[in-house]
C-alpha cells in the first residue's frame, strides 16, 4: 500500500521501474571517466542511457522535483547533483520551494530554537 502524501512523490516499485534509466546513469557518475562523458556531452550521454523525454527535461532544467517525479532516487540522484554544481542546500531549496537564501535561514533558524 502506498501512503498518499500531498506534494510528494513516493519512491516505491513503480516509481523505481519508472526512473530505472536515470538512476543507472546517476549510478555511473562513480567512475570519474563517466563524469567526464557527461560533462563533454550531456544530450549524447543521456542518449547512451535511454532516458524519456521526461527526464532528459528534468536533467536539463537542473530542476531536482522534477527529476523525483520522473523516478529518481534521491540518493543516486545526489551524484548528479555534484555534479551538476549543487549542494545540499539548493536541493533542500528546491525541495521546500524555497529560495537558497530562505532555506539556509530556515536552517539556522530551526538550529537556534533548540
Amino acid at each position: 500500500m502506498t501512503a498518499d502524501i500531498p506534494g510528494t512523490t513516493v519512491f516505491d516499485g513503480a516509481c523505481a521501474q519508472r526512473g530505472y534509466a536515470l538512476n543507472r546513469m546517476c549510478f555511473s557518475f562513480n567512475d570519474a571517466a563517466n563524469r567526464d562523458a557527461f560533462r563533454a556531452d550531456e544530450a549524447g550521454y543521456m542518449d547512451r542511457y535511454g532516458l524519456t523525454p521526461d527526464q532528459r527535461a528534468a536533467v536539463t532544467s537542473r530542476n531536482v522535483l522534477q527529476l523525483i517525479a520522473a523516478g529518481g532516487n534521491i540518493y543516486y540522484l545526489a551524484k548528479l547533483a555534484g555534479l551538476l554544481g549543487l549542494n545540499v542546500q539548493d536541493v533542500g531549496a528546491q525541495q521546500t520551494g524555497l529560495t537558497v537564501e530562505a532555506f539556509k535561514a530556515r536552517l539556522l533558524a530551526a538550529a537556534t530554537e533548540d
